[in-house]
């Protein structure tokens, strides 16, 4: 809980905390975006560490001087693709363990399931994931888990990485110091994590109501 707090006070306060690293490790803090971002994509244990609020902040911090935004871009995404790539490798490695388990628990049609969507529109789901807070953790794993082809996997991989990152932190740079922003940077933050999880809560609540729907006419 105590590691949850803490996770929580820094995406809140993600500027005050990006300046303190700043200081206090110099040239340091793009290795230190680098692990952030390669542990939030690659690991899906921490997948609750900050994304988008960070993109916003770190080009907040480049328009005020504290970063260089080529820089800041450049290893963020390094770190972002280069988590997917060991989520994706993960997944490939999982995936045949799975269908060879002989349990309740693991269903083979659903693992056939996964192969055959990641074969349609696997490039989609990787681009499309990039901008779903917690979801962009899963889907290079079960893109792995579903043996999607590594070449196509690596090219969308990439390009999902710029089409995610480049944005977000250009959107920081461009009104992160604006003073009203400045002065409200908490719910700014706030903001971007609620829009940036509205895709998901949509898409949610849309399943939803299509099953209640099938239920109905049964």
């Amino acid at each position: 809980m105590e590691f949850i707090r803490q996770v929580i006070d820094f995406i809140l306060h993600i500027d005050q905390h990006l300046v303190e690293l700043t200081t206090q490790y110099g040239g340091y803090i793009y290795g230190i975006l680098f692990i952030i971002l390669f542990t939030e994509t690659g690991l899906v244990v921490t997948a609750i560490l900050p994304g988008d609020s960070l993109l916003f902040a770190a080009g907040a911090l480049c328009s005020s001087g504290n970063l260089n935004l080529i820089n800041t871009m450049l290893f963020m995404m390094i770190g972002a693709i280069l988590g997917n790539q060991l989520n994706f490798y993960i997944g490939r490695w999982v995936g045949p363990r799975l269908q060879n388990l002989h349990t309740k628990w693991i269903n083979k049609e659903y693992i056939e399931r996964t192969q055959r969507f990641y074969d349609k529109h696997g490039g989609k789901a990787l681009v499309i994931g990039r901008f779903l807070p917690i979801i962009r953790t899963f889907v290079p794993l079960v893109a792995g888990i579903g043996n999607m082809n590594a070449g196509r996997f690596v090219f969308y991989n990439i390009i999902g990485a710029i089409l995610w990152i480049i944005p977000l932190t250009l959107l920081g740079y461009l009104f992160g110091n604006i003073p009203f922003v400045k002065n409200n940077f908490t719910m700014v933050i706030l903001l971007i994590i609620v829009i940036s999880a509205m895709p998901l809560y949509i898409g949610l609540w849309n399943r939803k109501k299509l099953f209640k729907k099938v239920r109905e006419m049964e």
